[in-house]
């Protein structure tokens, strides 16, 4: 197994992106290894922050949204929003640390107003 090219911050040479950089290019990885990394030194003897690089040229473009895809996240961003108390739609996604909409989680505060 040959080892990773390890460089510096900011100092990664022309042709590498990270998944975000390559995702704000409407790329994907497309399936190839890790190419390179980056490292960020810490102080204090921590260890560094790791940025994992993918070559540009050997990217692909994102996959486009198909009607079914979209009716699929549709239904995954319902199912985040739908309280599982009084089963209405909340309007925004529900915290799982509360697990229903603010109205159920804290009735007590909703009658004092």
């Amino acid at each position: 197994m040959s080892t990773l090219p390890v460089f510096r911050w900011h100092l990664a040479p022309d042709g590498y992106a990270t998944r975000r950089q390559l995702r704000a290019r409407d790329l994907r990885p497309g399936g190839q290894d890790v190419a390179a990394q980056l490292e960020r030194p810490r102080r204090r003897g921590r260890p560094p922050l790791v940025a994992y690089l993918y070559r540009v040229d050997l990217a692909k473009l994102v996959r486009p949204m198909t009607p079914g895809r979209w009716r699929a996240h549709a239904a995954m961003m319902r199912a985040r929003r739908t309280c599982t108390e009084c089963g209405r739609d909340a309007g925004y996604v529900i915290p799982p640390t509360l697990g229903s909409c603010v109205t159920c989680a804290y009735p007590e505060e909703q009658c004092a107003a």
